[in-house]
């Protein structure tokens, strides 16, 4: 009988990361940047360098988590912390980024102070946070990961559906997927992300650049030096200090709002 040929090397599996492998000093810079646009949103709208600045912060929490799909040893642990986090962030993401509704405030506390919470939280879901749109570029990557095509198709679908429920869409999720696909081929990689970025971004809003208009979401494009030239900071900070600090800096909005009523 003819021998098999051996089954090739399934191409969406890579096992390291070529690109910068810093993600530490990354996150920080995310952080940062994601802290400066929520500030000029909310604080700053009259300075448009808070949100231009707050456009680096995006990619780079998602090229974090393409390479959290290649080194992650505990994938379910992995995820239940992105979903948790978006868990307990989601009242505060409402309340201290404007995303408050009516609804969210349709039963009293004092007359049912049970269901005035649960109908609270249920509606302050109307425009989810960051997580969502994290944990699904996250399953996305595994599914192409594990050759689970009809699981990559089915989330896609699903993303395609809620893309104007959750945060940059279908984009956001497919940014991620792009991060992964590319991340030991950086010459593949720079051109086809930078190359989709650009695209993103070509829907118009006043920033004319070689005759062509863009919206804010060109400025994301200054977050791929970060990613592309290798960094060695040796900066090593717990991961708990990472995903607390996206509910912790948005109660500290909050609170900031609160005390500036009260003033």
């Amino acid at each position: 009988m003819p021998s098999r040929k051996p089954a090739g090397r399934w191409p969406f599996a890579p096992k390291d990361v070529n690109l910068n492998r810093d993600t530490d000093l990354i996150k920080v810079i995310a952080m940062i940047a994601m802290v400066l646009d929520h500030a000029g949103k909310m604080f700053f709208p009259q300075y448009r360098a808070f949100r231009i600045l707050g456009r680096l912060a995006f990619p780079l929490f998602a090229y974090c988590i393409a390479v959290g799909c290649v080194y992650s040893r505990n994938r379910m642990k992995y995820l239940s912390r992105i979903v948790l986090m978006g868990l307990i962030s989601q009242p505060f993401y409402a309340v201290a980024l404007a995303h408050s509704t009516q609804s969210m405030y349709a039963i009293r506390f004092a007359d049912n102070p049970v269901g005035a919470v649960v109908n609270f939280y249920v509606q302050c879901w109307a425009t989810p946070n960051i997580m969502l749109t994290l944990a699904l570029g996250l399953l996305a990557c595994w599914s192409l990961r594990d050759r689970q095509i009809p699981c990559f198709l089915a989330l896609a679908l699903i993303v395609w559906k809620i893309q104007g429920s959750i945060n940059y869409g279908w984009r956001g999720v497919a940014l991620i997927v792009l991060f992964y696909l590319f991340i030991n081929r950086w010459w593949l990689s720079l051109p086809v992300v930078g190359a989709f970025m650009v695209w993103w971004s070509l829907r118009g809003g006043g920033y004319r650049i070689f005759g062509l208009s863009f919206d804010i979401q060109v400025f994301a494009l200054l977050a791929l030096p970060l990613i592309y030239i290798h960094t060695y900071s040796k900066l090593k900070i717990n991961k708990w200090v990472f995903y607390l600090f996206y509910p912790g800096h948005l109660i500290g909005i909050m609170l900031i709002e609160f005390a500036l009523k009260l003033g």
